[in-house]
């Protein structure tokens, strides 16, 4: 039997006295202004002091401190704060306690203290103290816009092949096959076709064919020096539009893109040449209408459908049901890269037959008329060939110029510079500027004709058209209203893209027809067009009014245009003359186009 042991009467009478002055303590409230001198009260110190109460116990209370601001189940808590009961047992007493609503203070964080050294530190420095830009680059790197858009995949550059795989990957190539047609061996895939192109061209390829009116026999059977017996592989190409699913493969996607380039210059070419022959007392304003009416985006469907392709373009979809932006791009990708195919393999001509036959564009039609304003009634003569009718586009395909011609291109030169325009010749600029504008050109070109009197009249012929492509329309403009400048630079501007363009195809085999769109553009700016003539001092040369003469001294804005339409009709004048080849000679030998332009700040 457990006896209880006798009460110290000093002891306890010293123990009610503590807990007296100990509930006195605590209930007494604080001055309000030593509360921000008090330190923090953390719930261990309220453990730790309520422990030391009671020296006889060991074992401290218990109290869950996970979470500061949630209740614990332990016995010490009650609901007031300051309600502390103490029991008149000598067992251990239980101090109930409860922290409603208890919050803590945060503490003190310590960058700010890191901030406010920093800022000492660069008040320390110099402002212009490498150290201290160092410091704010730093602090400024750390912040990045949250909006900011990461570049797309396709932008970012790999890492290039090493030399034996890179030479591998080019002999493999199909595009350096062909050496007697560069052009067009740039312009085939870079990879031979697998499997799935394969499936495409034995179900599809024959119904192309046959709506296109070619034969349908296999093109490989034709020989080798025969573009022709790369169609089949074009053909393929041509339908392989991005919206498709075959356009996954790189090659297909890279080719059917570099067909589709070469393919919208062609058109623009070939109607402009259409126009400027049937057309010779109209200006190329008209004509540019007449152009867009018949190969304008939105047509473009209504072609497609009359030559049955548009179930080879859309094949799961019906194309007359579909929005405008997702039937045009399609159809518009396809009908070029068609046309770059045909060019490539069976030259202009051909060309036109699949325009006017397959297709079925009529220029007369009421759609294709240009609006109706205000002309100069045309008093001069027009070349006896176009007097009293309209050339259809089977004259203009079959042409073929005679054996002593003067020109490379005799009829189209006709229908810029007409005979009446020789009263012009004999005047102060023919004797003054026109010998110091052929010297700079490299004009007349050495040409051994069968007749001396051929290249004496070639000559004559080119000094005038030099004349004419150097007369503003601002002078003379009521005394030769046909346009001549106009027409030139029309022709030039055309030749020019074109030349460009096959130019980009065969320099950069590699790449895909929208960065060489993008090549193109950059390079064939108006500015640096109308820059690459003045490099050469020829503005000097560009016959005014002089209402005209007077505004563009003091304005460079306005005389920089004009000195862009000179440089094309120079390359129109050259195209008709002299063909093709002497515009490449003027574009990358004398004017050289391909000069390295700094950007722009």
């Amino acid at each position: 039997m457990h006896h209880l042991q006798p009460i110290n009467p000093i002891a306890f009478i010293i123990f009610n006295i503590l807990t007296q002055e100990l509930i006195i303590t605590l209930s007494t409230p604080k001055p309000l202004q030593n509360l921000h001198h008090q330190p923090p009260c953390s719930p261990n110190s309220t453990i730790q002091s309520l422990n030391n109460l009671n020296p006889s116990s060991t074992k401290p209370y218990p109290m869950d401190l996970s979470s500061p601001l949630k209740p614990s189940n332990s016995t010490i808590f009650h609901h007031r704060t300051h309600d502390l009961s103490f029991s008149s047992s000598l067992s251990p007493f239980p101090v109930k306690t409860h922290f409603q609503n208890l919050t803590f203070r945060k503490p003190f964080s310590p960058n700010l203290t890191i901030f406010a050294t920093l800022e000492k530190q660069e008040q320390e420095l110099p402002k212009n103290s490498p150290q201290r830009l160092l410091k704010e680059l730093s602090q400024r790197k750390k912040y990045i816009s949250p909006n900011k858009r990461v570049p797309p995949k396709r932008f970012i550059l790999k890492p290039p092949l090493d030399d034996a795989k890179l030479a591998q990957r080019f002999l493999n190539s199909p595009q350096l096959s062909l050496k007697q047609f560069p052009l067009l061996s740039s312009c085939l895939p870079s990879m031979k076709f697998n499997n799935a192109d394969k499936t495409w061209i034995d179900e599809y390829l024959l119904e192309a064919k046959q709506a296109l009116g070619y034969p349908l026999e296999p093109s490989e059977n034709y020989g080798d020096d025969n573009p022709a017996k790369q169609f089949d592989t074009l053909l393929y190409l041509a339908f392989g539009h991005p919206h498709c699913e075959r356009t996954n493969a790189r090659h297909v996607r890279s080719g059917h893109s570099r067909l589709g380039f070469l393919g919208q210059y062609v058109l623009e070419l070939a109607l402009a040449e259409f126009f400027l022959q049937r057309y010779p007392r109209e200006s190329p304003g008209p004509m540019r209408e007449r152009v867009y009416a018949l190969i304008g985006k939105k047509f473009l469907p209504k072609w497609v459908k009359a030559a049955s392709l548009h179930n080879l373009i859309f094949q799961y979809d019906d194309m007359d049901k579909l929005v405008r932006k997702e039937r045009e791009p399609p159809v518009k990708s396809v009908f070029w890269a068609l046309f770059g195919a045909i060019y490539l393999c069976f030259g202009m001509p051909e060309v036109y037959r699949v325009l006017f036959e397959v297709f079925g564009m009529d220029p007369e039609d009421e759609e294709c008329q240009p609006k109706l304003r205000r002309q100069l009634e045309d008093v001069d003569y027009v070349s006896a060939e176009f007097e009293g009718r309209k050339l259809s586009w089977q004259d203009v395909a079959a042409y073929k110029p005679p054996e002593d011609a003067l020109f490379a291109h005799p009829r189209l030169f006709r229908a810029c510079v007409p005979p009446g325009m020789h009263r012009f010749r004999g005047n102060i600029w023919d004797f003054d500027s026109r010998p110091q504008v052929m010297n700079t050109l490299g004009y007349p070109l050495k040409i051994k004709d069968r007749i001396p009197e051929i290249t004496n009249a070639r000559n004559i012929e080119l000094g005038l058209g030099l004349q004419l492509a150097f007369l503003h329309p601002s002078k003379y403009k009521f005394e030769h209203p046909r346009f001549c400048f106009e027409r030139l630079e029309y022709v030039g501007q055309k030749i020019q893209d074109l030349v460009m363009a096959e130019r980009l195809l065969i320099k950069h085999i590699d790449a895909p027809g929208t960065w060489l769109q993008e090549k193109h553009r950059r390079i064939l700016m108006n500015k640096f067009c109308g820059k690459y003539l003045r490099e050469k001092y020829l503005h000097r040369f560009i016959i005014y009014s002089e209402e005209v003469q007077d505004s563009y001294e003091h304005n460079r804005r306005l005389r920089n245009p004009a000195t862009t339409s000179v440089q094309q009709a120079i390359h129109g004048l050259s195209y008709t003359v002299y063909g093709k080849p002497d515009v490449r000679r003027l574009m990358f030998e004398v004017f050289d186009f391909e000069q390295t332009q700094p950007k722009a700040v």
